[in-house]
């Protein structure tokens, strides 16, 4: 979704390298469909380009290429890389997809999937000073420059860029690294990328040649910065996981910045598009899976999970709930420890306290659902829904057997298995009569014993 605080004054397009095979990954999954926060990579990369509004996406693929296109939206257009030769190869086989646009061109990486929308709308903005650099690249410094490419520049212009395996001793020495990532008019990219050549120790056609390539005409290029942080590439599976380390780290200062309190921050996961209201308390271990919405005032007790829910305010959750898809807790309505909800709402001041499943269910308001109560909503074949009236009262350890509904006010005996209606303000009882016979017991165990010992 657009985001008017980051509007480019050119209209640009976004292409976003895919192709890599991801060996380190050890994977049957394409790299950078590999989750952060629950999105792939891909998808927080395209979703930060969303946030600017760009003309046209194009994506590059080439190894597993069939999963990547089964993963993106119709809109977005694709180009194939194959043989893999190479960062400006990639790109160039963006061009067809581009023949008609003549506005900017924003590079991009879908394993670099942190990177900001105005991060991206600054390297667009800096394109269009007045100097006219020939492109902008963004730049960092990492704690350790490893075998990044080398950018040397002096007030933030380039005077040159070098691979880490070409580079000398001096250069190797200078801190301001290569994200790989650019900005370029399309009138520049397309001549100058047809110029890159592969005399290098790799053999490969490098993106970042078209600097060297453009100051040779006598253009020079920009660099802008960001944080090291925000431009971490994901090649393996300890590097996927200390982005994810570092996106949750952010979220969690986001939410508490906000006004929510985390009991424990370190031990609570966020989702990519998790809603957390203020004056919400978040006890240790909570999990919060995609789709999940919690009103103001919500208290989520510990080692609970929830996932494509949504929670009213002033609820009460777990410890130990478990909500899933479909979930829906209303206003100052109490899920207690072990109970499970999925596609099921629970009224307003309803509660279900502990022990009990709600699935394919309708609680009314004010409701109280005894433990171990079951809604039993699966035949093995169907799904059937349950309603539970306003005011309802559940007893423990009772199967409701859908489809059933009990009406507003009703009681349902504990221990009963419901498969018929129940009226309002009725009582369901549906259970075996119990017997007691004195002396039953005593006698029992004196037989026993009297078999035992002629044994």
């Amino acid at each position: 979704m657009a985001d008017p605080r980051f509007q480019p004054s050119r209209p640009f397009a976004a292409v976003i390298l895919a192709a890599g095979k991801g060996t380190r990954m050890k994977s049957d999954l394409h790299k950078v469909l590999h989750p952060i926060a629950g999105r792939p990579m891909l998808g927080h990369a395209l979703a930060a380009v969303d946030a600017l509004a760009p003309a046209a996406k194009v994506v590059v693929v080439g190894a597993g290429r069939e999963q990547v296109e089964r993963a993106v939206d119709a809109g977005i257009k694709l180009a194939t890389q194959e043989p893999q030769l190479g960062t400006a190869h990639a790109v160039a086989q963006a061009e067809p997809a581009l023949a008609d646009f003549d506005g900017d061109v924003l590079i991009l990486y879908g394993d670099v999937p942190l990177v900001r929308p105005e991060t991206m709308a600054r390297m667009l903005d800096r394109l269009d000073q007045p100097d006219a650099p020939a492109a902008v690249v963004l730049g960092f410094r990492p704690a350790d420059p490893a075998a990044y490419g080398r950018i040397l520049a002096q007030d933030g212009l380039i005077a040159k860029m070098v691979e880490y395996k070409d580079a000398t001793p001096e250069e190797r020495a200078v801190t301001l690294c290569n994200s790989g990532l650019m900005a370029v008019r399309a009138s520049d990219l397309w001549p100058l990328i047809a110029r890159v050549g592969n005399a290098n120790a790799a053999g490969e056609y490098y993106l970042p040649d078209i600097v060297m390539l453009a100051a040779a005409e006598g253009r020079r290029s920009a660099v802008i910065e960001a944080e090291a942080w925000e431009v971490a590439g994901v090649n393996s599976r300890a590097e996927l996981a200390a982005v994810e380390a570092e996106w949750q780290q952010r979220r969690r200062a986001e939410a508490m910045a906000a006004g929510a309190t985390l009991i424990a921050p370190e031990t609570v996961w966020f989702s990519h598009d998790t809603k957390i209201g203020h004056d919400v308390i978040v006890e240790p271990n909570v999990f919060f899976g995609p789709g999940v919405s919690v009103g103001d005032g919500v208290a989520i007790h510990a080692f609970s999970h929830i996932e494509g829910a949504t929670i009213a305010s002033g609820a009460d959750i777990g410890p130990y709930a478990r909500l899933r898809p479909g979930a829906e807790v209303g206003e100052g309505a109490r899920v207690g420890n072990f109970v499970e909800m999925k596609k099921a709402r629970l009224g307003r001041g309803a509660k279900a306290n502990h022990l009990t499943y709600l699935g394919d269910a309708e609680v009314g308001e004010g409701a109280n659902i005894g433990a171990g109560t079951i809604t039993c909503n699966y035949d093995g074949y169907f799904k059937n829904r349950t309603a539970i009236g306003a005011g309802a009262f559940i007893g423990s350890n009772s199967a409701l057997v859908a489809p059933v509904s009990i009406g507003d006010g009703a009681i349902v005996a504990a221990g009963s298995v419901v498969t018929r209606d129940v009226p309002a303000d009725a009582l369901g009882v549906a259970r075996g009569t119990q017997e007691v016979k004195p002396g039953w017991a005593a006698r029992f165990r004196k037989a026993m014993l009297a078999k035992k010992k002629a044994g």
